[in-house]
């Protein structure tokens, strides 16, 4: 848009401006030239609209495109214009989803247009003036979500449990939305009425003027172009089954060295670390950095290189029974398409565990949650919270939490977090005076009506004294299981806890053969981060094995003859 910074934009986007929009020089359109083609297009032409897949990036040559933001309800917003030197585009021109906002050529232009594709290729090859279209997509992304005025518009109540659980997976996914609340807004609430919605139900306005009521995740993200229905008929050389830290590792590190690579997950990019409120302790991040944060510069980092990446995506089976150095493994999907890699990596993770507690999946987005982010954290200002558990999970919810809510109750199992808490939490925690330890303490009972949770009874064990509380809202970080089920029948063993053997503890498991490290007891599958057996359940850790697994594909894959390799072409 145009260089000068317009008065109306927040201080945080104002000082980015010229990063946000910078002008390319005449040499700098001269090395992107050989990456696209000429096009021309008339005064009042559209060169794309919000909710239509993306052609890419434009480089304005002559002439003003102008752009504006539309929602479905008719909504059109002027946020601006690009001059010539200056390029369209944000994070989605990077693998061609869905455009966010309209263009159309002011007067008569001439652009350059640089297809995804080939704008993956030229951020590889001309590294400088990559780094700074990046940086510029990134942003650009960014202000669209904090602006809250482009994508789908949701509507419903505030606290609508559907409006929430459509809000986190929109916000999990970094991906711009709109929320109107049908209790303020008459229009809104004309409209739900016109759709037979109840009180707790969510309508979903899609930028092309879809109207969907309480979408799935899956259906949503169809209908917004962020997940592809296209078969995929190709040979991958790596599928990856989750996209937490360590699937995202193990994409970008493979992407990156010329691997063909698809990861899937089934809800949104980061996996349970992608919803701590703020991670202290990784390594290069002195001030910290939120999980959801650092997960999103590794989905942009993977797309970057190639990876093609599907969300919500889930793996229903694999299929084993061609695996080997001559064979390939087939993923099936819960839409019954099939993926089918020269070698799967396992990086599924583990689901929430769900403590034994009365009505609990009554009350499960209804004042239940698993995760806290800052969605939560406005429902419950100014009110009492529990946070149950004792890891660093609990410890950043607890602490991230207490900066809005009137007092945050962490029950323990235990005596103390001592013995499953890093210190800087715990030293962080018993320095917020509004966050009060209740150890030797388990949740017993949750009460409430159809309009949700209304409050919560714990019970001291050692004691035997009950408690209960008007508490609205309840976060559980009990642990987590590993999601391995859908690897029943493939041939991968699993620990008696569910978790992927590798390596050395394969031995005498896997057929006479000596499976690497982090490989399973079936030739070509490998497993990473939490779902491993052995494995640390840090971040860092994840992402280390994540990278080492690249290493270890890439030995196996020179082992394939090259009649095999002919074959699967």
């Amino acid at each position: 848009m145009e260089s000068s910074i317009p008065d109306d934009v927040s201080p945080e986007v104002a000082s980015r401006w010229h990063q946000m929009f910078p002008v390319l020089t005449e040499s700098e359109i001269a090395r992107i030239g050989r990456f696209g083609t000429v096009r021309r297009y008339a005064r009042g032409d559209r060169l794309f609209g919000a909710g239509e897949p993306g052609p890419g990036m434009f480089v304005v040559l002559k002439g003003v495109v102008a752009m504006s933001q539309r929602d479905g309800l008719g909504h059109v917003v002027p946020i601006g214009s690009h001059g010539a030197g200056e390029f369209s585009g944000e994070v989605a021109s990077l693998s061609g989803g869905q455009t966010l906002v309209d263009a159309y050529a002011k007067e008569d232009v001439e652009t350059l247009l640089v297809p995804p594709s080939q704008l993956r290729a030229l951020i590889i090859a001309e590294a400088d003036l990559g780094e700074r279209i990046v940086r510029a997509l990134i942003l650009r992304r960014v202000a669209l979500i904090q602006s809250g005025a482009s994508g789908p518009v949701l509507m419903g109540r505030r606290e609508s449990p559907e409006l929430l659980r459509l809000q986190n997976f929109l916000t999990r996914n970094a991906s711009p939305h709109q929320v109107v609340d049908a209790t303020q807004d008459r229009d809104a609430a004309a409209l739900l009425e016109q759709y037979g919605a109840a009180l707790a139900d969510a309508l979903v306005v899609s930028p092309d003027g879809s109207v969907l009521l309480n979408p799935s995740e899956d259906a949503l993200a169809r209908t917004l172009g962020m997940l592809d229905s296209a078969e995929h008929n190709e040979l991958f050389d790596v599928a990856v089954v989750g996209a937490g830290p360590a699937g995202l590792a193990t994409a970008v590190y493979a992407a990156s060295e010329g691997l063909h690579v698809v990861v899937l997950d089934c809800r949104a990019f980061g996996g349970q670390a992608g919803a701590s409120a703020r991670i202290e302790n990784y390594l290069g991040f002195p001030t910290g950095i939120s999980g959801q944060a650092l997960a999103g510069r590794a989905f942009v980092q993977a797309q970057k290189f190639g990876a093609e990446i599907l969300i919500p995506a889930q793996a229903a089976a694999l299929d084993c029974s061609k695996a080997g150095l001559d064979g390939e493994l087939s993923l099936k999907l819960t839409d019954e398409r099939r993926l089918r890699s020269r070698t799967v990596v396992i990086a599924s993770g583990a689901r929430y565990r769900r403590p034994a507690v009365p009505r609990l999946s009554e009350f499960e987005g209804r004042g239940v949650s698993y995760w806290a982010s800052a969605l939560e954290a406005k429902m419950c200002a100014g009110a009492e919270v529990v946070v149950v558990g004792g890891g660093n999970s609990a410890g950043q919810a607890a602490v991230f939490l207490a900066q809005h809510a009137s007092k945050v109750f962490i029950l323990i199992r235990g005596g103390s977090l001592a013995a499953s808490m890093s210190r800087y939490l715990i030293d962080r925690i018993d320095a917020t005076p509004n966050i009060e330890q209740r150890p030797h303490t388990e949740l017993t009972q949750l009460h409430g009506d159809l309009e949700g949770l209304t409050a919560v009874t714990w019970r001291n064990k050692q004691t035997g004294i009950e408690e209960k509380r008007p508490i609205r809202h309840v976060f559980l970080f009990v642990g987590a299981d590993p999601e391995t089920r859908w690897l029943e029948g493939c041939g991968v063993k699993l620990d008696k806890h569910g978790f992927v053997l590798t390596g050395p503890a394969t031995a005498g498991l896997a057929a006479g053969r000596a499976p690497a490290p982090l490989e399973s007891t079936v030739p070509g599958v490998f497993a990473v981060g939490d779902v491993r057996a052995g494995s640390v359940k840090r971040v860092g850790g994840a992402i280390g094995e994540g990278a080492a697994a690249v290493a270890l594909i890439h030995e196996y894959l020179a082992a394939v003859p090259p009649a095999a390799q002919e074959r699967t072409q």
